[in-house]
Formats: structure tokens, sequence, C-alpha cells
């Protein structure tokens, strides 16, 4: 009805979905389940895969469709965790930074909220390339407060998000619920080289006699991200295939993604792409109960590689777009124990934020002194990592002059 208005005779409707690609969607998810589920008490899965149009391939809604016709894909909206951060990296590139640019990997406290990285595994200092494939929280929960969490969010919507998005710091760890397909979709920009993608899945709607009421035409699409920002972006994620948290996916094609597991281990996603095809997958419960430890680098990593193995079979190479290298050799790096690292330091600040704890008084927030664009954020206080102050002697890092140290 929102495309041809009332019906009142029967109509054809021709869909973008390929029925190859729809088998095998559905063999994927339901093989996890079938073989995983109970184990892990997981009972639910989707799975949507878009071209680099934005034209809908596979649309795999739940694991049994006769048991439960409940859209999976579309309307649940849930938890995306660390699938989030990439628009949280993207709106920092967008203000200047580069997969080069270097942040403490260390605990942090902003307030009182103190994100954690998984199983508190701390690195000292990285390039974001490396905490960006390795999803550490806190560096995640640094740019956040370094570009605002209005930037992030209008980065998100600029790329296709539509669900509502809460303006807080937490918002880089993605506390704030999406569906599967407005999150893939906004990954098909990343793998078509920028461009606005016109998710759909009607392509044609015509009467018996062949008379046209819908077409879904192709006009140009206009740029939402540059080319130079999705360069480092591909640069950045395909290394979470090659070294990181989604090395299970590695199908041995040319691919990026991000794995994401939400609190508790209810929602595990995985969303990846390549120059042809971008494919998300969650797994969890409609009740919303945890699972057994599945993370997104494990059953949907494995339903995605299943999934894209098949579907590129015949298909040529092809590089993603752009093309962006690091000016030196990352060193590499392994994780520090929390005794060397440091902890914050005990002194009570004021929150910050003060939706995530209640404070009455907000301190003013200056901006923040690293930026190459044009752009500038309020970047609140927070403690990164060891809690003495350096001699004056001691050389400043860039960390340093933005946290006013």
């Amino acid at each position: 009805k929102p495309l041809i208005g009332k019906i009142d005779t029967d109509v054809i409707v021709d869909t973008t979905i390929d029925a190859d690609l729809q088998a095998l969607a559905e063999k994927a998810v339901e093989g996890q389940i079938s073989k995983s589920g109970a184990k892990l008490s997981v009972s639910q899965g989707a799975m949507v895969s878009i071209d680099t149009t934005g034209a809908v391939k596979a649309y795999v809604g739940g694991v049994d469709y006769a048991a439960s016709q409940y859209d999976r894909a579309g309307t649940a909206e849930r938890q995306p965790g660390s699938t989030f951060k990439p628009f949280v990296y993207l709106a920092a590139l967008e203000m200047g930074r580069t997969p080069d640019s270097m942040r403490n990997d260390a605990p942090v406290k902003i307030g009182k909220w103190k994100p954690e990285n998984y199983e508190g595994k701390y690195y000292g200092q990285v390039s974001l390339t490396t905490a960006l494939s390795k999803s550490l929280n806190s560096v995640a929960a640094q740019l956040v407060m370094e570009t605002g969490p209005d930037a992030v969010i209008e980065t998100a919507s600029r790329l296709g998000i539509r669900s509502k998005l809460e303006s807080n710091l937490a918002l880089s760890l993605g506390t704030s619920d999406v569906t599967l397909l407005e999150l893939t979709g906004a990954y098909s920009m990343f793998s078509n080289g920028g461009n606005h993608a016109n998710i759909h899945l009607i392509k044609r709607v015509t009467d018996l006699d062949g008379k046209v009421l819908f077409e879904n035409t192709q006009d140009d699409a206009p740029r939402v991200v540059s080319p130079e920002a999705v360069a480092m972006m591909n640069y950045m994620l395909q290394r979470t295939l090659s070294e990181g948290t989604a090395r299970k996916a590695d199908f041995g094609c040319p691919a990026a993604g991000k794995t994401g597991t939400s609190q508790s281990f209810r929602d595990a996603w995985f969303i990846g792409y390549t120059a042809q095809l971008t494919t998300g997958v969650w797994f969890g419960n409609d009740d919303n109960t945890p699972t057994k430890k599945v993370t997104g680098g494990s059953l949907p990593a494995l339903a995605w590689k299943e999934f894209m193995t098949a579907a590129h079979e015949g298909l040529p190479l092809a590089e993603l777009p752009g093309r962006w290298r690091p000016s030196a050799p990352e060193p590499e790096v392994a994780p520090i124990p929390m005794a060397e690292v440091g902890q914050a330091e005990k002194t009570p600040r004021q929150d910050p934020v003060a939706e995530l704890i209640g404070a009455p008084d907000m301190p003013a927030l200056k901006p923040s002194k690293e930026s190459t664009g044009s752009t500038k954020r309020p970047v609140p206080p927070a403690n990164v990592g060891p809690s003495k102050k350096k001699k004056a002697s001691e050389p400043k890092t860039v960390l340093d002059i933005i946290l006013g140290q």
C-alpha cells in the first residue's frame, strides 16, 4: 500500500530476492542453530544480504517461518554492541584522525562510568586500526568523548540508521537498539565506495495487464562518505578478519567487517562485506535471555562465512573500494598486565554526562585540540591509565594534550 496505494485488483510483485542466495542464507542460519543452539542456549537467528545498489538479495527473519512469523531482521530492535563502533571511528576520521592515530588502551574512568575491555585485557599504546580490529572498548569510549555523541549520531544517521539513538557516551559501545536490516544497509556504503544505498526489497509492481504501478529506479546515488574516509575504514575493518575478532569469518576473498556482542551475551552480531555483497547476521533469543557466551566472532561469523563462501563461487576476486596504507609498519601488541598499565585515579570528579549518573552539575567542556578538520567537539575530563602526573621534562603525548594533562 505505501508504494501503490489501495489494492483492489490482483498485482504481480517483483522482488530483489535471489532464490539461490535465499536458500543459502536459510541453510546457514538454520544449520548453526541445529548444530549449536541447544548447547549454547541460542534459539533464533537472522540474516540479511544486500548488494552495492541497496537491493536485498537474501532475507531471513527467523529460524522457522512456519513456527514464528516475527521478523527479527527488519522489526526487532536489539543492542548492536561493537558492530556500532565503525560509526564512532568514522566520525573520528572525519575530524582529522587516521588509522595511524595512537591512543592509550588502559582502564578509563569518565565520571562514574568505567567501560571495560572484554576479559579485562589492555594493550597500552595502540593505533586506531588495532583498537578497532581488537574491539577495544576503552579506545571507543575515548573517541566518542573526543568527537561528542551527537557527531556519532549524525554519522550513523547519514549512513542509514533510523532507530532512535541516545546521545550519551555509552553510545560508543552499542547500547542504543537498532535493526539488523538498517545496520547491514549502513555497512553497505563502505562496500560501494561511500554512496547512499537505497535499501529496497521490491523492484517492481504491475497489474495483470502489465501496467507498471511502481518501479524502483536507481538514480544517481549521492555520496555520503568521502573516498578517503571509505579507504581508511575499509583498511581498518579488513584487519578485523585477518587478525582481529572475526578471524573465523575469513574465506580467502577481500572482505571486511565487525563483530558485536551485547551485554551478558544476549545478542551476537557480525556485519561483513565484500565488493559485491554486504551481509549481516544476528543470533540470540526472543525473550532476551543470555546465551552461553556466544560472541559475534563465533556463530555469526561462521554462518556469514558459510553463506558468503557459497555466494561468491564463480565471482571474480574484487578489492574493496579505496586504498590506504599506514605510514610505517605497526608494532606487535600484546596484553599488558593491569599493574603495568595502571588504574584510573581514585579522586572523584564530576561526571560530564549527567544522563549516566544523574549528576546535578556539569563542568565546562573544553574543545578538542587534536583535529585537522574544521569541526571541534567538546571533550569532557576523564582519567585514562596511570594517575601519576608527568614531570615537566617528560614529553607529552597527543592524548595528554587532549585531556589537559
